[in-house]
């Protein structure tokens, strides 16, 4: 089984769709022959042609209102944003336009469609490349939201995406996309969307989080380990739909919860696990629930290593709710 990084594996996702469905077709700035920023789309233009791989324009709101009318038309377009922070041109296309398509239908038209696009820190790339806007998409009902924190996970849930009936935003750690291998099985697979990922067992605290912060937690409960606290990593995959039966299963399991998530804390996706906590599974805990996240502030640049969550400030929440 071959080890990929999970850019690579994103790359070979697309390949797969593309070459087990003709519908599957993929565009965004500069993502043809060049094959992206990233290059995450490498090679795709070559094999399936430039009918099928295509770059665009300088316009987001074009980019998603053009998938939109695709997916309308019997296609499985794959539209890709060059970073998440470029959604906001394309806001009301994806919420009011895509999100909606199949309730203001009736049921008669669908969206089957996919928005990929990097977000996070971790490249420097300041306050108009790196932020985190999970949270403004997860309020919005029709749509599903998935972070991948792994290459088995970026193939696995980027052909599961592709494949559904509703629209996807697909939101690729680019903090990720070189630093961590993993071995991804070749051909065709899917993981399901709406679960959770057992990182790793522990009994005295179970740590949520997704994306690139998966890695911070791990480092930070080794250093847990190292004190004798055991953590249980949970990691979030598909944040919309959620999986809050799972979610509570792990909460109950040790009755102390740290959320760990790079967006600001203020009405940050861990708000929700918060409270979804709090409301059905409040008996059960034995300290407040701590989230770790980025700050109340504009992403800096030269201060990226301050603002991004780190090992250390998780391991002060982990020892805070094992200890109170």
């Amino acid at each position: 089984m071959p080890e990929l990084t999970l850019v690579q594996a994103v790359n070979d996702g697309l390949k797969t769709a593309m070459r087990a469905d003709d519908s599957v077709l993929v565009f965004g700035e500069d993502v043809g022959p060049k094959g992206g920023v990233f290059l995450a789309t490498e090679g795709l233009t070559s094999e399936f042609g430039k009918e099928r791989c295509f770059d665009t324009p300088l316009s987001e709101d074009g980019i998603v209102g053009t998938a939109v009318g695709m997916a309308m038309n019997g296609l499985r377009p794959v539209a890709e944003i060059l970073f998440q922070d470029f959604n906001f041109p394309a806001f009301d296309q994806i919420v009011s336009e895509a999100a909606k398509l199949r309730y203001r239908s009736g049921g008669q038209y669908t969206a089957p469609m996919v928005i990929r696009t990097p977000f996070g820190g971790g490249i420097r790339g300041g306050l108009y490349h790196s932020q985190s806007g999970e949270a403004y998409f997860t309020h919005t009902a029709g749509l599903k939201v998935v972070v991948p924190s792994t290459p088995y996970d970026a193939k696995g849930l980027l052909i599961a995406s592709i494949n559904d009936p509703d629209p996807v935003l697909f939101l690729e750690p680019k903090a990720l996309y070189r630093s961590v291998k993993g071995e991804v099985p070749e051909g065709e697979y899917s993981v399901d969307l709406s679960t959770l990922r057992s990182v790793r067992s522990g009994d005295d605290v179970t740590l949520f989080c997704y994306g690139a912060m998966v890695t911070v937690a791990e480092k930070a409960a080794d250093q847990a380990q190292a004190k004798g606290i055991g953590v249980n990593i949970v990691d979030l995959r598909t944040l919309l739909p959620l999986d809050e039966e799972g979610v509570l299963e792990h909460a109950k399991r040790t009755g102390r919860v740290v959320v760990l998530h790079e967006a600001p804390r203020f009405c940050g996706f861990g708000a929700e696990i918060s409270a979804l906590i709090a409301e059905r599974a409040i008996e059960y805990m034995e300290a407040p629930i701590a989230r770790v996240t980025g700050f109340d502030t504009p992403f800096p640049n030269t201060l990226e290593h301050h603002y991004l969550p780190d090992p250390r400030r998780v391991l002060d929440a982990i020892e805070h709710v094992a200890n109170y």
